[in-house]
């Protein structure tokens, strides 16, 4: 139970992530500024947790010849990931943006855990977890993807331009979600080697901040957007968001050392369709309103039946 509540709860918090960090992009004006920023103050708060705790910043030697060199490839996936979903928006739109990484996570991680990949524990992808995974992808449908449909019905919004060959950038979504899947396996290994859970989150945020750190510089060509939340004086939320990537990286790694990679992704998936609906009903963090509909919930029921067949049978 309790693994179930961390997961649902890191995935709830990764959706106010994602709004947090679309406000603090209406300030720099840049979506790689904005999770430059994220990442390097869940690298400064993670350190803060690790000294203060007396835990080691550094690895020990012996994660550097002992363990394979893909251990600390994690925040270079999610960096990828990231930025994957910024370029694949406004070739293939809203719907297939969020349906086409979901699709990676959830195959990618049934896969690693059949297969006991980056080391992971090994757990049979036999019906049962069919069955989870049939009413996750159902789930899905209901609670992200048939409202996205209605509303583009409704208001006959423009479709993206149909004239593109949009599999190359399906497949880039389906890539990038993937490598969250695999990011999660790798940094579960990586605190395996390092001997902590918190030492690994802090290499993985670290790697991750200045791989976007080295993105920024050679695409932006500066660092000046960086003040320009303190000059407007933008509330302090938008400072918080990578707080909410550093419990996410953390619990993430915990979880998947305790139940595996698969139902690690399902239980984050939950959380993070539930808290994305909570903040539209909300419209926390300025974002746009719109109420929960009966579809929706029982999308969320639907999916919530597949996440307890994957993690209870």
């Amino acid at each position: 139970m309790l693994t179930a509540l961390l997961g649902a709860a890191i995935g709830t918090g990764m959706s106010m992530q994602s709004a947090i960090n679309s406000g603090l992009r209406t300030y720099v004006k840049s979506p790689f500024t904005a999770s430059m920023i994220s990442f390097v103050v869940g690298t400064v708060f993670l350190s803060i947790i690790i000294l203060v705790n007396g835990l080691p910043l550094t690895p020990p030697l012996s994660a550097f010849t002992g363990e394979p060199l893909w251990i600390w490839l994690g925040g270079v996936c999610g960096v990828i990931a990231l930025t994957t979903n910024i370029f694949i928006f406004p070739k293939i739109g809203s719907v297939e943006t969020a349906i086409m990484p979901i699709i990676g996570m959830i195959i990618t991680g049934m896969v690693i855990d059949n297969f006991g990949w980056f080391n992971s524990m090994i757990q049979p992808f036999g019906l049962t977890r069919f069955l989870g995974v049939t009413l996750i992808f159902a789930g899905v449908f209901l609670a992200v993807v048939l409202q996205d449909i209605m509303k583009q019905r409704r208001y006959k919004l423009e479709t993206v331009n149909d004239r593109i060959n949009k599999w190359p950038w399906r497949a880039a979504g389906f890539t990038g979600g993937a490598l969250l899947s695999i990011q999660a396996a790798i940094n579960g290994e990586l605190g395996s080697a390092v001997y902590s859970p918190f030492t690994a989150a802090f290499i993985s945020f670290f790697i991750g901040a200045a791989t976007l750190i080295i993105i920024v510089l050679i695409r932006e060509k500066t660092l000046i957007p960086v003040k320009y939340p303190i000059t407007e004086k933008a509330p302090l939320w938008v400072w918080l968001g990578g707080i909410f990537g550093g419990f996410y990286v953390l619990i993430n790694i915990f979880l998947v050392g305790e139940i595996g990679t698969g139902p690690t992704i399902v239980l984050v998936l939950f959380g993070q369709i539930t808290g994305s609906i909570l903040v539209q009903q909300f419209g926390m963090f300025r974002s746009g309103k719109n109420t929960i509909v009966p579809v929706q919930l029982a999308g969320l029921l639907v999916l919530l039946a597949g996440v307890v067949l994957i993690n209870l049978f």
